[in-house]
C-alpha cells in the first residue's frame, strides 16, 4: 500500500514538474531572459530528481544513483534562487553568488564521493540519517538559497507589489525542505512537501510567465 501511494505520487509530481520545465525552457528560448534560464535547468534538476524517487520506490538502491539524487536536490534549490536573484539586475550580486555556488557545488561533490551515502530506502521510501560532512555540504548550497530566495521575494514584492513571485519563493522554500524531511524522521512528508511545492510552483511560475508575455507583446506594439 505504501509502496503504491509512493510510486503513484511520485510519478505526478515527476510529470508535472517536467511539463513545467519544459514550459520554463520554452520562454527562455523565446525572450532569452535568463531567470527562466535558470529557473528552468532548476526544475529539470527536480524532475530529474523525482523520477529517481520513482526508481527508489521500487528499493532499487544503487550508491552512485543516491548520490546523484542528493546533489540534485540541493543544486535545484540554487539554481531556483539564481533565476530569482538575477531580477534584481544587480550584476556584483550575481557573480559573488555565482562563485559561491560553484564552490560549495564542488565541495558537495567532495563530500558525497568521500563520504558515500548508504541504503537509506525503505519500503520504498528515502529514509534515513545522512554522514555529517554530506549535511553541512548540503546546508552550505540549501540554506543561502532560501535566503536570497527569501530576500528577493520581499524586493520584489516591495518594488513591484505583486504576489506572483511569493507563489515561487513559497513553492522553491517548501521543495528545499522537503529533502531535509526524512532526516527528521517524516519521510511521508518528502512527498507531501514535493506535492504542495510543485502545485505551488506551478501556480507562481505559470502567473509570472504570463505576466512576463504580456509585457514582451506590449514592448513590441508600443514600439
Amino acid at each position: 500500500m505504501v509502496e503504491s501511494l509512493v510510486l503513484g505520487s511520485t510519478l505526478f509530481i515527476f510529470m508535472a514538474s517536467a511539463v513545467l520545465a519544459f514550459l520554463l525552457t520554452k520562454n527562455y528560448v523565446g525572450g532569452k531572459n535568463r531567470s527562466f534560464l535558470y529557473w528552468s535547468a532548476g526544475m529539470w534538476l527536480f524532475a530529474f530528481a523525482v523520477l529517481l524517487e520513482v526508481v527508489f520506490s521500487f528499493s532499487i538502491y544503487m550508491p552512485v544513483l543516491m548520490g546523484t539524487y542528493l546533489f540534485a536536490v540541493a543544486v535545484l534549490v540554487q539554481m531556483l534562487s539564481l533565476g530569482s536573484l538575477n531580477l534584481l539586475k544587480k550584476r556584483g550580486f550575481m557573480l559573488s553568488y555565482a562563485v559561491y555556488s560553484v564552490i560549495v557545488d564542488i565541495f558537495l561533490l567532495f563530500s558525497l564521493v568521500f563520504t558515500p551515502v548508504g541504503n537509506i530506502i525503505i519500503n520504498g521510501v528515502v529514509f534515513g540519517a545522512l554522514p555529517l560532512l554530506v549535511t553541512i555540504a548540503s546546508s552550505f548550497v540549501t540554506f543561502p538559497a532560501a535566503a536570497i530566495l527569501i530576500v528577493t521575494a520581499v524586493l520584489s514584492y516591495r518594488t513591484r507589489k505583486s504576489y506572483k513571485m511569493l507563489d515561487i519563493i513559497a513553492g522553491t522554500v517548501v521543495v528545499s525542505i522537503a529533502g531535509t524531511l526524512y532526516i527528521a524522521a517524516f519521510p511521508a512528508f518528502l512527498y507531501f512537501a514535493e506535492f504542495i511545492g510543485i502545485l505551488l510552483l506551478w501556480f507562481g511560475f505559470v502567473n509570472f510567465r504570463t505576466l512576463f508575455v504580456k509585457k514582451e507583446v506590449n514592448k513590441v506594439v508600443n514600439s
